[in-house]
């Protein structure tokens, strides 16, 4: 069985947190949604859960962090460099914020960082490990 990875993410407001991840092309899983949390699914290994601060004040007491801190940056691969910029404007356009750090292009790798209505930073970029320097470590 390949290894799955569930990233919990405390929202202000759930309803617009699964209309921001589903413009993302996130789905929802209604086995694991209901009125305190949504299952977003990416992928068959990748998952994302939105809790509310209620629902997440029950797994953990520290604090939430406010919308203009970065406790994390995930990183999600995408199919090229076009999809890279598809999804840092769909986020500007769905309640998130596009460009929240500058772009980064070395030629081999290409990203952008985006954050969700909650501030959460993720970087989507795309990769060509054939084209990557012989010089780079």
């Amino acid at each position: 069985m390949s290894r799955m990875i569930f990233v919990n993410l405390p929202v202000a407001d759930l309803e617009k947190s699964m209309a921001f991840y589903q413009a993302l092309g996130f789905t929802n899983n209604p086995h694991f949604t209901d009125e305190t949390a949504a299952c977003m699914v990416l992928s068959e290994t990748i998952h994302v859960m939105l809790l509310t601060h209620a629902k997440w004040r029950t797994f953990t007491d520290r604090p939430i962090p406010p919308t203009d801190a970065s406790e994390v940056m995930l990183a999600l691969s995408c199919e090229s460099r076009a999809a890279v910029d598809v999804m840092n404007e769909t986020a500007g356009a769905n309640g998130g914020t596009a460009d929240i750090n500058p772009r980064q292009d070395h030629g081999f790798m290409y990203s952008c960082a985006l954050a969700d209505p909650d501030g959460h930073v993720w970087e989507s970029f795309w990769m060509d490990p054939a084209a990557i320097p012989s010089d780079t470590p």
